[in-house]
């Protein structure tokens, strides 16, 4: 309880302090492009570090009762339409790195998920994670940030059940059926709260220490936006009515190697400057569902032709997606 009460004082006085700091004491004049510039860096950098680590304590938190194991033995047998919505939830509930998508993929598929059913695990985890949720929150308000969990969870569902359908089993290599899991402990087991509070407080420490560099550069650009690029500049070049704006962003995210830290404060920046909505949350989603170091790494477990299916069915998806936000909000102004 008292460190809730700390962090509230301290989210609460990071604007006021900023604004002393800046106008005060450094003496920077109000509404230059310098002075909007550093004040949106060092709030934005105070204000998504804070909500960021809320957010990672509680999920990790939350994860602690829940391991691998006992997801792989949620989904595994499950009917179709209901493991794929578990998928999602748990795949939501349960965030993983790249690095990590290729035992995943062997432990479930080696347990009986159904292939369908891993996919939609594989996609939510990354892309509906506590840091996307947190940092979206905190730039754009709830509603979108809802709307973005709602949208990930859908596009998880689509793509996991649109290659389920297809039959798809034989363009997974042999070796991953013939894979057999051991039962292992399960982790979750016998933890008393000052062991999931500890890991909440690592798990903290541990995802900020690797984050950190992603979310100065990322704010540092959306800063250099904030400050210097004319107002109707993204407007004009990448607004609603571009029928191309949206499906380029996706081409341009899908190649890219970053996550959600560095994507969402240049989101923030240029969605300021006039750039839709849509389009913004359609190169995130390529970004982090679409992640290239990840389809690599799922190279050594699925055939091309499957990987091929899979960024097709949820690039289209995607688009979608961003067209349906541009026509909803356009360039509307959202602040939390």
């Amino acid at each position: 309880l008292a460190a809730a009460a700390i962090w509230v004082v301290l989210y609460r006085g990071i604007l006021p302090f900023w604004d002393w700091v800046v106008y005060d004491a450094l003496g920077l004049v109000a509404g230059t492009r310098l002075a909007g510039a550093v004040h949106f860096f060092f709030y934005d950098v105070s204000k998504l570090l804070l909500l960021l680590a809320a957010a990672v304590f509680v999920v990790s938190v939350l994860r602690s009762f829940l391991s691998v194991e006992r997801t792989r033995a949620m989904l595994g047998g499950r009917r179709t339409a209901l493991g794929t919505v578990l998928a999602a939830l748990l795949g939501a509930s349960t965030p993983f790195c790249s690095c990590s998508a290729v035992p995943v993929f062997i432990g479930f598929v080696s347990a009986g998920v159904p292939l369908g059913t891993t996919f939609t695990f594989l996609v939510a985890s990354p892309m509906v994670g506590p840091v996307a949720v947190a940092m979206l929150y905190g730039l754009f308000g709830l509603p979108i940030a809802v709307l973005y969990v709602v949208t990930g969870l859908v596009l998880a569902m689509v793509a996991g059940t649109l290659i389920g359908r297809m039959r798809l089993e034989r363009f997974v290599e042999p070796f991953v059926y013939e894979t057999t899991m051991r039962e292992g402990i399960d982790p979750s087991r016998g933890l008393t709260w000052a062991d999931r509070f500890t890991i909440g407080r690592d798990e903290v420490v541990d995802i900020v220490r690797r984050i950190w560099p992603y979310l100065l550069v990322g704010i540092g650009l959306g800063a250099a936006i904030h400050g210097w690029v004319p107002e109707d500049f993204f407007a004009r070049a990448a607004g609603p009515d571009n029928p191309f704006a949206v499906p380029l962003a996706v081409l341009l995210g899908i190649p890219l190697y970053t996550n959600a830290v560095g994507v969402v404060p240049l989101i923030g920046a240029l969605h300021a400057k006039g750039l839709a909505l849509g389009t913004l949350l359609a190169f995130m989603l390529s970004v982090v569902a679409l992640s290239l170091p990840e389809l690599i790494l799922l190279r050594r477990v699925l055939r091309l032709r499957l990987i091929v299916i899979f960024v097709a069915v949820l690039a289209v998806a995607i688009v979608a997606t961003g067209l349906l936000f541009n026509a909803l909000f356009g360039v509307a102004t959202l602040t939390p």
